[in-house]
């Protein structure tokens, strides 16, 4: 009967060998993207809270949702309204778990890999060869550092979504001139910047996408042409980034710098030759990780060697078989480009280490780029009949560049999942807990979780701000205690650094009446850093005083009528402490005492 309907109605049955075509084609597009979000999935499973993730869980927990505190802040240069709200609902879910953040992961990867399939279908149709950059996209381990890491990847998802959600409306906005197409993507431009500054280049993809797609085509006056058929789209869209423009300036404060040449070519070729080409062979196989860092990878050169004669080889490749794909190429040179001179002229520095650029999260959303571009080069004409070992070569390729970003995402995985802090916050809120009437001396986290640099967001205070039913974490206390490295509660004891020598006056020592204020010298300076002080006190009546280093904010001390000794953390540095009674105070005798950090016994 099929047959029969054949033979007489060639158009219908050709009709239906082309949705058959397209199911297949999807089927196989949409079994790739499962495939890889449950990839993602384990990945995600094995991960844990690290470094940012508790700046931004810390300061949801300090301030309101909707508070300019929280979603306004200038986090390291980034401006991300949306990663803190996603950090503050994770904390209201499940304060300091993984579990939601895991989860916010596989959600976004799945809406960007969807994204790109769709983008890839606008560009190629129900053709096999759209398996290839999907393929590329969707199990690279470009993309993989930025994944893992949740504070990256509320940066990195939105952003790759955005590049191939948008790019698929300009594409049917241009196609059809339907304007429901323009409204969808402003709203996803806008949701993306509220996540990553970056997204700013998500208009200029959208349409750079169009008009290379024209130029392939070979449409007279590419350029022009997209420029028309999408102006709505690129008014609003300037519109939009204008104003997001004036908000960030407003701000943020600039990071931007001009390195030394030497800086520039260091990263550029630690970004590029040890990070960004070998991804294209699905590179780099290795990792290394110094904790507290986050891994690098480390590729071995034959597969540096190896992945530039393949760029050399595809280009010439592209340019010999298929009509007009030179721009192709150069848009995508120039968005690596701009991708490489952001991460140098904001991260360089004296202590920035090469390796940097190797932890491949700055280029992240170049894999959404490359996807385009490679269907963009698909969809030129060739300039000759292709042969008949291009399916075999194709599959063989694919097989090859499955197989490594596989075995790389194993090894970044194994590096990725020595990182001591969830063993350490696991502890950590046990101990916190287990007495929530005994208050505790507010102090840095373990080195191994944050490092000094992040004050003052390595502080308890700070990072456990948001668990329930735990101490209250406080400036001052009558006995010390501190979580030790493995994020147990033990005894502690106050390394001295400096001493405020005995006082003056007989008795008495340094005589504080109230309304007055006295200096507590020290026998040495103090740079400006967090210190404890141990005041040993003699006080006529209960009340409280205030002490701390000139300039700097006070800590308040609450004093109980006779002998006693309390502990209070004084930001700041100098020569000489300053200890104040408010006027319905009580006389305090103040002794000598050390001054220095809270270390455990």
């Amino acid at each position: 009967m099929a047959l029969t309907t054949a033979v007489l109605d060639p158009s219908r049955a050709a009709s239906a060998d082309r949705r058959d075509r397209a199911r297949l084609v999807l089927g196989v597009g949409f079994a790739l993207v499962a495939v890889q979000v449950a990839l993602r999935a384990v990945v995600a499973a094995t991960g844990e809270l690290y470094w940012d993730d508790l700046i931004l869980i810390g300061r949801a927990g300090t301030y309101p949702l909707w508070s300019a505190d929280l979603l306004l802040h200038d986090h390291d240069g980034h401006l991300m309204p949306g990663a803190f709200a996603v950090a503050a609902l994770a904390g209201a879910v499940a304060p300091l778990q993984w579990w939601p953040a895991a989860v916010s992961l596989v959600v976004g990867q799945a809406v960007a890999s969807l994204a790109v399939l769709r983008v890839l279908w606008l560009l190629l149709g129900p053709r096999r060869v759209l398996w290839g950059p999907l393929l590329f996209y969707l199990f690279t381990p470009l993309t993989l550092p930025a994944f893992a890491w949740w504070a990256a990847g509320l940066n990195a998802l939105p952003l790759q979504a955005a590049l191939a959600w948008v790019a698929g409306d300009a594409l049917l906005l241009a196609r059809t001139g339907r304007r429901r197409y323009v409204p969808s993507a402003i709203v996803v431009t806008a949701i993306a910047l509220l996540f990553f500054e970056k997204s700013i280049l998500v208009p200029f993809v959208a349409f750079a996408t169009v008009a290379l797609a024209y130029r392939v085509d070979g449409r007279p006056r590419p350029v022009r042409l997209a420029a028309r058929r999408g102006r709505i789209l690129w008014i609003g869209s300037a519109a939009l980034l204008a104003g997001w423009a004036a908000c960030y300036v407003g701000l943020v404060e600039s990071r931007f710098g001009v390195p030394d040449l030497a800086m520039v070519s260091g990263l550029t070729h630690h970004g590029l030759s040890y990070g960004l080409v070998p991804t294209l062979l699905g590179g780099p196989w290795l990792w290394e990780r110094w904790n507290p860092s986050p891994p690098w990878a480390t590729p071995p050169t034959v597969l540096v060697v190896v992945g530039w004669a393949a760029v050399v080889a595809a280009l010439v490749w592209s340019v010999r078989r298929r009509r007009r794909t030179g721009w192709v190429w150069a848009a995508t040179l120039a968005y690596v480009i701009a991708s490489l001179a952001a991460m140098i002229s904001t991260r360089f520095g004296a202590e920035t280490t090469y390796e940097l650029a190797q932890t491949l999260r700055y280029f992240a959303d170049s894999a959404v780029v490359g996807a385009i571009a490679a269907a963009l080069v698909l969809r030129a004409p060739p300039r000759r009949a292709p042969t008949g070992a291009a399916p075999l070569v194709a599959a063989i390729c694919a097989v090859a560049f499955t197989v490594g970003s596989l075995w790389s995402t194993v090894t970044f995985t194994r590096s990725w999942v020595d990182n001591p802090t969830g063993d350490y916050l696991a502890a950590a809120r046990t101990a916190l807990t287990a007495h929530p009437d005994v208050p505790i001396l507010d102090h840095p986290v373990s080195v191994w979780v944050l490092l000094p640099v992040t004050h003052p967001h390595n502080l308890l205070g700070s990072v456990f701000s948001a668990l329930p039913g735990r101490a209250e974490i406080t400036d001052s206390v009558d006995d010390l205690a501190v979580l030790d490295d493995s994020g147990a509660l033990v005894a502690a004891d106050l390394f001295a650094v400096r001493w405020v020598p005995p006082g003056p006056e007989p008795g008495c020592g340094y005589r504080l009446s109230p309304g007055t204020t006295v200096v507590l010298p020290l026998n040495g300076p103090m740079i400006e850093l967090d210190w404890t002080v141990q005041l040993n006190y003699l006080a006529a009546g209960s009340g409280q005083i205030e002490a701390g280093f000139p300039g700097a904010a006070h800590t308040r001390v609450s004093v109980e009528s006779g002998p006693g000794t309390v502990y209070a953390r004084v930001p700041g540095g100098g020569t000489g402490l300053q200890v104040h009674s408010p006027t319905t105070g009580p006389v305090v005798c103040l002794g000598g005492g050390p001054v220095g950090v809270v270390v455990p016994k």
